[in-house]
């Protein structure tokens, strides 16, 4: 759903609808890891038939704990299928589900972490929770763009709300940047992965966020330019404000 490496969302509505119009009988799988929590997901509402997720990004945990959604045509899918399975069977897990009992050593700390996240969502309340994500993305955006910076993600409809990758300047390397601003400041960046290495680097803003984190995070940035050497144009952050 929300395209970690490159800062890019899909259209899941339009996958689905795309499927139903060739008639194809394929499930649709659909990886939320770094999109639930901080990106409006209708799991039932699109059609999805798996809906995976983990607790390491929108839910603010360590990872450790991993999410499934499962509609009843992977159900009666999985039923059929002649795969041998250790462990990945969901038959155990709704069974268990019926009761509350968990079939294995529960990670415990996070079962607690993952009840306040949730109350901390509600409390603020989703739509509020995605619209702050929607906002804090285009600061960023209005930021890089003021540096003289190329964002990734060229369609504005795919702009990711919860991180934005930024390409480097011809000649410079994200690697050798990101390092600079971990040394100095104690911020770790993102990194390009497979044939973006060293090409992108990426600003996560999603998760307990506020405005004044957002500010300290571009501004971090900016003074990284600086001292590697980065041409850019000043007042990123004053754009975002």
């Amino acid at each position: 759903h929300n395209e970690t490496s490159t800062g890019v969302t899909s259209d899941i509505a339009a996958v689905r609808r795309a499927i139903d119009a060739a008639g194809h009988p394929a499930l649709l799988l659909v990886d939320t890891i770094s999109s639930l929590g901080s990106v409006d997901y209708r799991h039932d509402e699109w059609g999805v038939d798996v809906t995976v997720s983990g607790s390491q990004k929108g839910l603010m945990l360590p990872p450790g704990i991993s999410f499934n959604a499962v509609s009843a045509k992977a159900i009666a899918a999985s039923a059929k299928a002649r795969l041998p399975r250790a462990f990945w069977g969901w038959d155990e897990i709704i069974e268990a589900n019926k009761n509350g009992f968990w079939p294995y050593t529960p990670a415990t700390n996070l079962l607690y972490g993952l009840s306040e996240a949730c109350d901390m969502l509600l409390e603020e309340g989703l739509q509020n929770v995605f619209a702050r994500h929607h906002r804090h993305a285009e600061a960023t955006r209005a930021c890089v763009n003021a540096w003289g910076l190329e964002i990734l993600c060229q369609n504005p409809s795919e702009y990711s709300p919860a991180l934005t990758a930024v390409v480097m300047p011809e000649g410079h390397s994200a690697d050798a940047f990101r390092k600079i601003v971990l040394e100095h400041f104690n911020m770790s960046l993102g990194q390009g992965l497979s044939k973006l290495s060293g090409k992108v680097f990426r600003i996560g803003h999603l998760g307990d966020f506020n405005d004044l984190t957002l500010m300290g995070t571009l501004a971090g940035v900016e003074m990284g330019f600086a001292l590697a050497g980065v041409p850019h144009h000043a007042g990123g952050v004053l754009a975002a404000m």
